[in-house]
């Protein structure tokens, strides 16, 4: 299954066959939203709705972003692409889809579970819950990858992106992004990957990341004075003649 895909020079895997699939049926279910056919009542999370009948909701929302601008799609199908298809590599198309399905899902009943009791009115629509599935699953499969952040342009292991993504939110959100749907996705693909999680957290995994950030100090130390006995060695050297 691995072999069927190639990486891009940049490192990114190419749009994988089931990754592409959902990026498809969101953009179209997107233009179904700007003509009218598909509107928020109908598909997006309200949990007035919801109780009333609109059992769909919790799934149907996931595929529905906001009709005003494509921002919200833009990133949530960037990071599909960039994170889904390397899961999509390593599990196969099935696995995935089931993942990424099961994460939207629970994210949407942990949404109305929380806002039938405080915004039972309130429409939330998006793929970010899936979405976070998506990255909290790369966060734990490949821990110690770096990934470059667009703001701000730092780099950042990969086990510590979701923790800055939520500390980014809260700060700097205006009250329109539903972080119970981020979390929920969290938490479902933490239950579905609790084996990844518990290796994780173990002491054995504990105790070799210590050894491992002690080894790399050492090593920056050395690096620090091999610098600067080169640099002392320099300023002993005559100057040159021209």
């Amino acid at each position: 299954m691995r072999g069927r895909y190639r990486f891009k020079p940049g490192g990114a895997p190419g749009v994988t066959p089931m990754v592409k699939r959902l990026l498809i049926a969101n953009g179209v279910v997107y233009l179904a939203q700007v003509f009218g056919i598909v509107t928020i009542q109908f598909g997006a999370l309200i949990p007035d709705l919801v109780v009333a009948g609109y059992l769909w909701q919790p799934f149907t929302y996931m595929w529905l972003h906001d009709p005003g601008g494509p921002l919200h799609l833009l990133f949530n199908m960037f990071a599909l692409w960039m994170f889904g298809g390397q899961l999509e590599m390593l599990w196969g198309p099935r696995r995935f889809l089931r993942f990424y399905l099961t994460c939207g899902i629970g994210a949407g009943l942990l949404i109305f579970l929380v806002n039938v009791w405080t915004a039972p009115g309130v429409a939330t629509l998006g793929a970010s819950g899936a979405i976070y599935g998506v990255l909290t699953a790369f966060s734990l499969l490949w821990p110690d990858r770096t990934i470059m952040l667009l703001f701000p342009p730092i780099p950042i292991k990969a086990i510590w992106f979701i923790p800055l993504l939520f500390v980014l939110q809260i700060g700097f959100s205006q009250g329109q992004i539903s972080h119970v749907g981020h979390l929920g996705g969290v938490l479902v693909a933490a239950f579905l990957l609790r084996s990844e999680l518990s290796r994780y957290l173990s002491t054995r995994g504990l105790r070799h990341r210590w050894h491992r950030f002690r080894m790399r100090n050492r090593l920056r130390a050395v690096r620090r004075e091999e610098w600067k006995r080169k640099r002392g060695d320099d300023d002993d050297l005559p100057p040159s003649v021209h």
